[in-house]
């Protein structure tokens, strides 16, 4: 199904220090990786990945523990699945492939990888837009009842004992459709192939761990990594475009460019008329603000 969405793009496994990261790449010109959220994978990117294969190499990944890339065992600590272990698998990715410096576009998740791969790596990362978040650190410190109600699943999902895994795991296509159905307004309906895709890996129990042990790391060892990195003064350097949906729970609750602007020193931001999964919603919208800003 998935070759059905990207069936021009060269697919491979790159072993990254042990760990298997399903890889696809396609086009010429400036490299740009795309990196998906949850719950999905890099189908996420069918829409804007081969219009944007006409202008650049484009690389679209599974972050370890999703889809088709390998799920190493967690530890206690959560550090396996911390998004300083996931930015150092895409930046290992990228110099096998050829390319010490490249652009970096994140959904969801794939954008709070991409936010720590622009710190831990900042000469690598000439340019990166992160899609429909506000950084992490941000989100706990400002988090009240409208965000454990509309966010839920940040807690769901990062309790421990099995809880979520055993829950998700009796019925993975439930979860799938209903979580991404709450969180589309309008626009181009899901690709039933993707969403045929997304429900394919999610039917992993190994991904379905992988994916809360994201989670856990994101309540825990993530604003470890974040604290330090505040205390000490680091920020993006790199030109940050942030892209958010308008009818969505960011773009109602945050002033996006702002938060951004205390975290990166090159800030510019735009709302799309969507809700949360702007590639699948708004396509067309996301790939020409992501031309012109690649373009810059």
């Amino acid at each position: 199904m998935s070759d059905e969405l990207l069936g021009d793009f060269d697919r491979r496994t790159l072993d990254v220090e042990g760990v298997g990261i399903n890889v696809r790449t396609a086009g010429d010109g400036p490299p740009v990786l795309l990196l998906h959220g949850y719950p999905q994978t890099q189908m996420i990117w069918h829409h804007i990945a081969p219009a944007l294969a006409a202008d650049h190499r484009v690389v679209l990944t599974d972050l370890r523990g999703y889809g088709d890339s390998h799920k190493p065992v967690s530890d206690p600590g959560h550090t396996t699945y911390s998004k300083r272990a996931m930015a150092r698998d895409q930046v290992l990715v990228m110099r096998q492939l050829g390319f010490d410096r490249f652009a970096v576009v994140g959904h969801d998740r794939g954008g709070r990888v991409g936010h720590r791969l622009a710190l831990d790596h900042p000469a690598a990362v000439s340019a990166l837009a992160v899609l429909d978040i506000v950084p992490t650190r941000y989100v706990f410190q400002h988090a009240d009842m409208d965000f454990g109600l509309g966010y839920y699943h940040w807690f769901f999902l990062a309790a421990e004992n099995g809880i979520p895994e055993h829950l998700i795991g009796q019925d993975p296509a439930f979860w799938i459709r209903t979580r991404m159905g709450a969180r589309h307004s309008g626009g181009t309906p899901f690709d039933e192939a993707a969403q045929v895709e997304y429900i394919r890996c999610f039917s992993d129990p190994a991904a379905i761990h992988a994916s809360c042990e994201d989670y856990r790391a994101a309540a825990s060892i993530d604003l470890v990594h974040d604290d330090a990195d505040a205390a000490a003064g680091r920020r993006v350097t790199a030109p940050l475009l942030a892209l958010w949906g308008a009818h969505g729970f960011v773009g109602r609750h945050y002033d996006v460019p702002e938060v951004w602007r205390g975290y990166a020193d090159d800030v510019r931001g735009q709302a799309l008329p969507c809700d949360h999964y702007l590639p699948e919603e708004a396509p067309d919208e996301t790939l020409r603000h992501l031309r012109t800003f690649l373009a810059d």
